[in-house]
């Protein structure tokens, strides 16, 4: 099935989603990757207030490039980076925030798969090396945060976006993990080739 979402989506519209699903997101994506995750985790335990509600967004895991033109920010790449770096994170950012989509690429583990089971998320695939089509669906960018704090590729970008996709859904809100399954498919395939 395909799904056009705007965010932020509620519970029922996740749980709709299957593993090989596709779907497109129309709303606000923040870019987060390991040391942003590990900082709003830091920072939540401390009680500090955050930037914005993670809740209402969808994370993407990304080190853009950008520059500034004429007093705004501007994105010029922005592909996804290896989810697998967030799997010592997702679940517990999924956990306090109650983030519904992550969006990556290389698929990730069993601790994320059960985050999304029990707190109805999804995880969502983007292609590598599209990172000019994803420039594509970003309309502008809304807010950056923890820039000083972190760099360029690190920080919070909070993003406009407009039919952002295709995402392919590799972990539903069951724990269903299509990644895992691939990967258990092949070593199986692998055991029975004679060298």
């Amino acid at each position: 099935m395909e799904y056009r979402l705007n965010l932020p989506v509620e519970k029922e519209e996740i749980e709709k989603i299957r593993a090989g699903d596709i779907i497109y997101i129309t709303g606000t994506v923040v870019t987060a990757r390991d040391e942003a995750h590990k900082m709003a985790i830091e920072k939540h335990e401390r009680g500090e207030e955050l930037p914005l509600n993670f809740s209402e967004v969808a994370i993407y895991h990304c080190g853009p490039i950008v520059k500034k033109e004429n007093e705004e920010w501007k994105i010029v790449a922005a592909g996804p980076t290896t989810s697998s770096r967030m799997e010592l994170f997702e679940y517990e950012f999924i956990k306090r925030f109650g983030t519904k989509i992550i969006i990556g690429k290389g698929g990730m583990g069993a601790k994320t798969a059960d985050a999304c089971r029990k707190f109805k998320s999804v995880y969502t695939a983007f292609t590598g090396g599209a990172a000019v089509l994803a420039v594509n669906s970003i309309k502008k960018v809304k807010n950056v945060f923890w820039l000083e704090e972190l760099g360029m590729p690190e920080a919070l970008w909070v993003l406009e976006v407009e039919n952002f996709g295709p995402l392919t859904v590799t972990i539903d809100a069951y724990g269903r993990n299509l990644t895992e399954e691939v990967k258990n498919r092949a070593r199986k395939i692998a055991e029975k080739i004679e060298f």
